[in-house]
């Protein structure tokens, strides 16, 4: 058995003044999408348990493009790259069919999920979600202490000034990253169940735990790292390319 990896790689740039989509913005002399696969692929969990194939959901007219940036990866990897969709949710079912239809993935039991705009998540992190998961979670994600106050507010439209509903203890909460890891059926049967939202932006899932909730199953976290920042605006970037302490 084995572990693949579908990597969403088709948002646009223009969030951090880019005409490029987002995967192909460079960062260190590398594009994200290069920093993220490379950081999957650097994981080496209990017995080499390690990502054996990766699926990287790209802008349809840049494929070419994503995968020249990835023709150096290890050669042992199998690597598949296809248009992603509309939303996050309809890009990672259509990387979880590139994955079906392979059958070089035919053995794979454990699919991690994870965002080419979290570049530098470190294989430390992606160890631990692929050896939870292996521990017998079926859905995990990581997630960091939220150290801001949190208040729920009532939103209007429109409206500049809205009422606060309460304040949510933040002892109970956790931001969350990626890679999350999954079996690789309650994953597709999340996607199946959740199939039907998956092109609509309001009411798609914003990342693949949520669909399983959706299905009543648990999720369960493991620890973040601060490493696994997500990059959306000029900002973000601009504190990614910042010195950081290098994964062990």
């Amino acid at each position: 058995m084995s572990v693949a990896a579908v990597l969403t790689a088709a948002g646009s740039g223009s969030r951090l003044g880019h005409s490029l989509p987002k995967a192909l913005v460079p960062l260190g002399g590398q594009s994200l999408v290069a920093h993220a696969a490379r950081n999957l692929l650097a994981a080496r969990a209990a017995g080499d348990d390690r990502v054996r194939v990766l699926v990287v959901t790209a802008p349809a007219f840049h494929l070419d493009a994503i995968a020249r940036e990835l023709d150096d990866l290890e050669s042992e990897v199998t690597l598949l790259v296809v248009a992603g969709g509309a939303t996050r949710q309809a890009s990672v079912a259509a990387g979880l069919a590139a994955l079906d239809a392979d059958p070089r993935a035919a053995d794979v039991d454990v699919v991690l999920v994870h965002d080419a705009a979290r570049p530098l998540a470190p294989a430390s992190l992606v160890v631990r979600v692929i050896e939870a998961v292996r521990d017998g979670h079926p859905a995990v994600v990581p997630g960091l202490p939220v150290t801001d106050t949190i208040k729920r507010v009532a939103p209007h439209r429109g409206v500049t000034v809205e009422p606060v509903l309460e304040t949510v203890p933040r002892a109970e909460l956790r931001a969350v990253q990626t890679p999350q890891g999954f079996t690789r059926e309650l994953l597709l049967r999340a996607h199946a169940h959740g199939a039907e939202d998956a092109h609509d932006e309001a009411l798609a899932a914003s990342d693949d735990a949520g669909l399983v909730e959706r299905l009543g199953e648990p999720v369960w976290v493991v620890a973040g790292d601060e490493r696994a920042a997500k990059i959306t605006t000029a900002r973000d970037l601009a504190v990614a390319a910042l010195p950081t302490e290098s994964d062990e």
